[in-house]
């Protein structure tokens, strides 16, 4: 496998079933297209099918692969196989067809991100694009990576709708998803959509969530919502995923049946800290001193220091007190850092000494900012009562905090919170959403194979105040 090629290929089983389980549409279609062939192992497959497709083009931009596919397409006539670069064609102007029925896209497209290509400094990777069509802040931190496989697939929906195509491509679950919210986003004509689940671990030896994804394009009426199988062959439907009221949930009937849900919430969630330089910021206690991760003893201005939990930590939190803690440069976001040289000295000349760190962050977000900037910061984050709870575990615990010898905790940003000004205010908000009409709702919501199930946007969708006027508190937030 070509690590910056997202290489996966397809084994010549699982195309036999992928091809098979096409047949519960009833459908059939004269032309196929494989934008992303590798080696033809779907093409050989189509060859082996009892009705054979008219005509079948393949684009690859492995030169090895392509010559190999060729081999396989000497079996029959009018097979096109193109040394091509997918994110430089068009889809519809550069593809020539002798035939006009039915379009069939099918494949396995690249696993991997965008963010993963630019790490490795891969040549293969779309122009730069904004294609969430996000701004600000959003668009240059996390919330703009996305999978390879999800551009090629809105690509394909965008240049190929004046075909009408049926599109059945090998993806990640999640992409699946970000197709539909951007797909509803941008009103593309997709409907009769379905995912259909695959054992990765037994084809590919991966562990992530997949499925064969297939949408009609442009034949009807929108439809947002997908069929979701827990196979390829079985016709007993597990769940429907839709959109609703602009989000995405993973199972409408239990939607529908969850608390109601206002559009106005003045309940705000809050991320915790960020400063991508732990190797220096992050603490230990060990023997009654501090210790960075390069495990050296550091000896600061302890008021800027402060108890800290990460997602592990505050899943577990309760039976053990903080054990790791946090340097915090700034009191809000922006201000500037460069007085710590004069109010917290032994501070200041810990990070001079460690600036390098501070100076290989790439992100933009810290670009323009002092050099010792957080984010993630404000007066929220010194709130001493905190519900909280670790966007990467799949089991939703709300935790209450409270101060540790009089300094708030600080939670990592892997972590979201609400501040409270008070233990009682903490404790209700806590006990309503660890309520089980919340997590009824939360589970309606949440996709599990998500890298991190829990986020800022899908807790944003609870109404604290729906939950505690169902619960019959009255709880000023």
């Amino acid at each position: 496998m070509h690590k910056d090629l997202g290489d996966f290929q397809t084994p010549p089983l699982l195309v036999s079933a992928i091809l098979a389980s096409l047949r519960i549409h009833n459908k059939s279609w004269t032309r196929v297209l494989e934008p992303t062939c590798g080696r033809g192992n779907f093409i050989e497959g189509l060859l082996q099918n009892d009705v054979v497709p008219s005509e079948i083009q393949g684009i690859e931009i492995q030169q090895k692969c392509v010559e190999e596919a060729c081999v396989v397409s000497k079996q029959a006539t009018r097979i096109t196989i193109t040394h091509g670069d997918i994110f430089a064609t068009h889809l519809y102007n550069d593809i020539q067809w002798q035939d006009n029925g039915p379009l069939l896209v099918l494949g396995n497209p690249p696993w991997i991100t965008n963010a993963a290509l630019s790490v490795l400094e891969s040549k293969n990777i779309p122009q730069k694009t904004n294609i969430k069509e996000l701004s600000g802040f959003d668009a240059r931190t996390g919330k703009a990576n996305f999978d390879i496989a999800e551009y090629i697939w809105l690509k394909i929906i965008r240049e190929l709708a004046p075909e009408r195509p049926t599109i059945a491509l090998l993806c990640k679950t999640s992409v699946a998803r970000n197709v539909l919210q951007q797909a509803y986003n941008t009103n593309l004509t997709l409907h009769n959509m379905s995912i259909r689940k695959i054992d990765t671990k037994k084809w590919f030896n991966a562990d992530v969530d997949a499925c064969l994804f297939y949408v009609e394009v442009g034949r009807e009426e929108p439809s947002y919502q997908i069929s979701v199988y827990q196979d390829l062959f079985t016709t007993q439907l597990h769940s429907t995923m839709g959109v609703i009221d602009g989000h995405i949930v993973g199972d409408v009937l239990a939607y529908k049946y969850s608390f109601p849900v206002s559009k106005v919430n003045n309940v705000t969630w809050r991320q915790g800290v960020k400063h991508d330089a732990a190797s220096v910021m992050e603490l230990e206690v060990k023997e009654g001193q501090l210790r960075n991760k390069l495990g050296e003893i550091v000896s600061v201005e302890a008021e800027h220091v402060y108890p800290l939990l990460k997602s592990s930590d505050l899943f577990h939190y309760g039976k053990t007190r903080p054990q790791k803690a946090v340097i915090v440069t700034q009191k809000k976001l922006g201000a500037d850092t460069s007085v710590l040289e004069q109010y917290a000295p032994e501070l200041w000349k810990y990070l001079i000494q460690h600036r390098q760190f501070f100076e290989r962050r790439k992100s933009s977000i810290y670009e323009k900012q002092p050099l010792f900037a957080m984010f993630g910061i404000g007066d929220y984050s010194f709130a001493f009562y905190k519900v909280a709870i670790s966007g990467f575990h799949k089991i939703p615990k709300f935790r209450v905090l409270e101060p540790v010898n009089g300094r708030p905790i600080m939670l990592d940003d892997t972590c979201y919170f609400i501040p409270c000004s008070s233990l009682q205010e903490a404790s209700l908000i806590a006990e309503v959403l660890n309520s089980q009409t919340c997590l009824d709702y939360i589970h309606s919501i949440l996709f599990l194979d998500a890298k991190r199930p829990i986020t800022k946007k899908l807790l944003q969708r609870i109404h604290v105040p729906s939950l505690t006027e169902q619960a019959k508190y009255v709880v000023e937030v």
